[in-house]
């Protein structure tokens, strides 16, 4: 039977090929979900820091809503053919 490795709770080991596991109760008290891109920032010696990847066009999709007449945009292309 192999031998379960002693390790404190909520911590984390630095791989071979660069990568940490993040413990789920800081994923949890963070909000982050499987799935989610995040970016990682450097905050000084032995501190780094995980993002949510900010979506630009998620953002700002649906700003310009109404700010042309409804067949305007319309009329636009059409001058360019």
């Amino acid at each position: 039977m192999q031998e379960v490795k002693a390790r404190r709770r909520g911590t984390s080991r630095v791989s071979s090929k660069n990568q940490v596991t993040i413990p789920t109760d800081a994923l949890r008290a963070a909000g982050i979900e499987v799935g989610e891109r995040l970016v990682a920032h450097a905050d000084g010696p032995g501190r780094v820091v995980f993002e949510r990847e900010v979506d630009v066009l998620a953002e700002f999709s649906g700003v310009l809503t109404g700010a042309f007449a409804p067949d305007e945009l319309a009329g636009l292309r059409n001058e360019w053919d």
